[in-house]
């Protein structure tokens, strides 16, 4: 592996990418300490250090956790990337129910370059939408404990709090784009990938004080059970890489056409379905909705309204449960939206491939989509256990939230696939120029 990276440094072109990689990363981690203006930091932060100490979560913890802590500091990338998340995921879904965009996704860069542009359009009026909240939500005191947020509250808090959380996620935007040209791997998963793992020296911190290996008094952790949270994380993360690479592979088998004097088809190939296709998307759908009754309940002081927010908090019994089954729901969902055996069948039977002992058309499709739904099962199972596997770590070792969540859920989970991609792409460009990867075999360890 080190001679891997050192090699990669030995190719000029390689060598720049990785450079403007690092320093656009760098830009938008510089960026997440510079504040709003006409906001008390310290007033905030206390605030954000009090619900953090509690089990249960809000939106707001989600949005802190993919912007890298730049939310609970209110910083000019306190919306971080996920306007133009829900955006992306949006159009995907508008494009699968609305013909015009279907027609238009078919069209190849054109299309893709359209519909990218509406994704841009609509990443700026959620901006505009969630910060304009954000900038009402922090000028009300009763909501913060009392907490004076805002120093001088009015139309010109609002209008500057807009403009700055807006164009900080513009910028955040470009620079992803940036990376995705001019860098290495996808720059929008980088730049949530470097937020996620900014929140890595804080977790030590915390797990460091919990073992107290110099004041034993004060050790709330034994040895053992450090030793016990090692081995699951090695397992956790061999485990994600194993279901995030995993397809099942469907042989295909193209009849020879002759063309004049040219023979065409005759080979064998396969169609790769992917256990996990839903990836992260079906974890961020279910965290919002099952987060949304506590962040309502923050703001509406209703008796019958606080027990049923009181219910759905983490660490309840009904919370995982119903997160579970909320996770697997959205992997189907998801997975009917992009996968459609019917046109995979139908593209099949037009260059003359068929499954063996399939018959080609409707028989095709009903075989793709039957085993489509069991795969399914097994990986959104699998990612329903991984993402409420955290809050087994909390309440069975007696860990902060913190620590917990890099054994589980969505941190994990971009964590890996953004790193295994990334790494993919480099050993390609190694390669290329004859270069050893990262595994002798050409491989990376985990792939298939």
């Amino acid at each position: 592996m080190f001679n891997a990276l050192v090699n990669a440094f030995k190719i000029p072109d390689l060598k720049k990418r990785l450079i403007i990689t690092g320093m656009l990363v760098a830009i938008y981690r510089v960026g997440c300490y510079i504040p709003t203006p006409g906001i008390d930091g310290a007033a905030l932060a206390d605030f954000f250090s009090r619900i953090a100490k509690t089990q249960g979560g809000t939106l707001f913890g989600i949005i802190n956790m993919f912007s890298g802590g730049a939310m609970e500091r209110l910083t000019i990338f306190a919306l971080g990337i996920m306007p133009y998340i829900s955006s992306s995921i949006i159009m995907q879904l508008l494009t699968a129910v609305i013909p015009a965009l279907e027609k238009m996704a078919k069209e190849g860069k054109s299309g893709y370059e359209k519909i990218n542009q509406f994704t841009r359009y609509g990443t700026v009026f959620l901006s505009l939408v969630q910060s304009y909240f954000i900038a009402l939500w922090l000028e009300n005191p009763a909501r913060f404990e009392g907490l004076q947020i805002v120093m001088h509250p009015g139309w010109g808090f609002r209008i500057l709090t807009v403009l700055t959380l807006t164009t900080g996620t513009i910028f955040i935007m470009w620079l992803g784009e940036q990376i995705q040209e001019r860098g290495i791997g996808n720059g929008i998963s980088l730049i949530i990938t470097a937020g996620i793992i900014s929140r890595i020296p804080t977790a030590f911190n915390q797990l460091f004080v919990l073992i107290s290996p110099f004041a034993a008094s004060r050790r709330q952790i034994q040895p053992i059970t450090l030793l016990i949270m090692a081995f699951l994380l090695v397992g956790v993360v061999f485990a994600v890489i194993m279901i995030t690479q995993g397809v099942r592979k469907i042989p295909v088998q193209y009849a020879r056409r002759i063309v004049g004097r040219k023979i065409y088809g005759g080979q064998s190939t396969y169609i790769p379905l992917k256990v996990d296709t839903s990836g992260v998307i079906a974890i961020i759908f279910a965290q919002s909705i099952i987060l949304f009754p506590a962040t309502l309940a923050s703001f509406i002081p209703n008796p019958g309204f606080q027990r049923l927010a009181q219910g759905l908090i983490r660490g309840q019994v009904l919370y995982s449960v119903v997160y579970a089954l909320l996770i697997i729901f959205f992997c189907y969902f998801y997975t009917a939206i992009v996968f459609n055996p019917n046109d995979l069948s139908e593209n099949m039977k037009k260059y003359g491939g068929f499954i063996p002992g399939i018959r080609p058309g409707k028989p095709t499709a009903e075989f793709l989509d039957y085993v489509m739904t069991r795969i399914t099962l097994a990986g959104a199972s699998f990612i329903a256990i991984i993402a409420i596997f955290p809050d087994f770590i909390m309440a069975w070792l007696k860990v902060p939230y913190l620590v917990a969540s890099f054994f589980g859920g969505t941190g994990v989970l971009i964590i890996v696939g953004v790193m295994l991609d990334t790494l993919k792409q480099v050993e390609s460009h190694l390669l290329t120029h004859h270069y050893e990867g990262f595994i002798k075999s050409g491989h990376i360890r985990g792939r298939r």
